[in-house]
């Protein structure tokens, strides 16, 4: 059985998403539906903003600057390269132990998660494989859920959008060296000033509709490893296989089912540049030390046609 399922965006985010779908599937399976194990909060205005808006923090991962007019000689728009031609789905899935590897190259002197230490190398791969001239500045934006930072304006059934996009910034020749450490301190203080005050800044922010996500320059990473997709249960059995219909230039950070804490990284480029980024993903011989570790990692091989 394949469930494909397709939600605007404008109406929930992933964990929305996946409150849905959970939900779906306990109604399936019982045959008393009538309470769900989280039931939906509907109010929408939590997030609105203030009268007059106040905007208090900059707020790097937007622009006021339509993307057509970007210089393409002084700020190259990246994004607008990379949807020019024809894009090949890259899918790395790495492992616990692969996963290990990458964080002990910060340790002691750092500690990061997973998302963290994955984020900051697949950026750092991706920059060194569109080979951009080391003066460059470039950007990471990735979602980070803001429930737990407004819990009393939104209890855990909020299915609206919650999250906020935090940024990362880096000249190209401050990414192409190999130093993992770095680019996970840049992860980390992206993720450090998204505080409740910063949160309401950006909601007054995004009053002014002629502000836009920076995409010019920016990779974009969704995490969704850890919406327990993969554990849904329609009465058939866990899912074989989750992840998206079509492949496009946003990086995905997807779960494995049967692998729970594997994650596969899925990410579009061209052809002529995708090879480059599967090595660089798995080939890292300066961050590594054991030298047979890259045979841990799994490049799939990923028949899709993006549209």
């Amino acid at each position: 059985m394949i469930l494909c399922t397709a939600i605007n965006h404008c109406f929930c985010d992933g964990i929305g998403t996946s409150q849905f779908l959970h939900a779906w599937a306990h109604m399936t399976n019982q045959s008393d539906s009538s309470e769900l194990p989280i039931p939906p909060f509907h109010s929408r205005h939590v997030l609105e903003p203030r009268s007059p808006p106040q905007v208090t923090f900059p707020h790097p991962g937007f622009t006021k600057i339509a993307p057509d007019e970007f210089n393409s000689q002084t700020s190259p728009n990246i994004s607008k390269y990379l949807q020019s031609q024809p894009l090949v789905p890259a899918s790395i899935t790495f492992s616990p132990s692969q996963v290990l590897h990458l964080k002990r190259q910060c340790v002691p002197s750092l500690k990061c998660t997973t998302f963290e230490v994955l984020a900051s190398h697949t950026w750092q791969c991706w920059v060194k494989s569109l080979g951009l001239p080391l003066s460059i500045p470039v950007k990471l934006l990735f979602s980070v859920n803001i429930r737990n930072k407004l819990s009393d304006k939104m209890p855990q059934g909020y299915y609206g959008n919650g999250f906020v996009l935090a940024c990362a910034e880096a000249k190209v020749k401050e990414l192409v060296a190999p130093n993992l450490h770095d680019g996970v301190k840049l992860v980390q203080h992206a993720k450090s000033t998204i505080t409740r005050d910063y949160v309401q800044s950006m909601v007054d922010l995004l009053e002014d509709k002629t502000v836009r996500t920076d995409i010019s320059t920016s990779l974009i990473i969704s995490q969704w490893s850890k919406l327990a997709l993969e554990e849904l249960d329609f009465g058939e059995g866990k899912p074989l296989h989750m992840g998206p219909l079509t492949s496009d230039i946003y990086c995905l950070f997807l779960p494995v089912a049967g692998e729970s804490n594997a994650t596969r990284v899925l990410v579009s480029m061209p052809e002529s540049i995708v090879d480059k980024f599967e090595f660089y993903m798995t080939e890292f011989s300066n961050i590594i030390e054991n030298k047979d570790a890259t045979n841990h990692y799994k490049v799939d091989n990923l028949k899709m046609v993006p549209t």
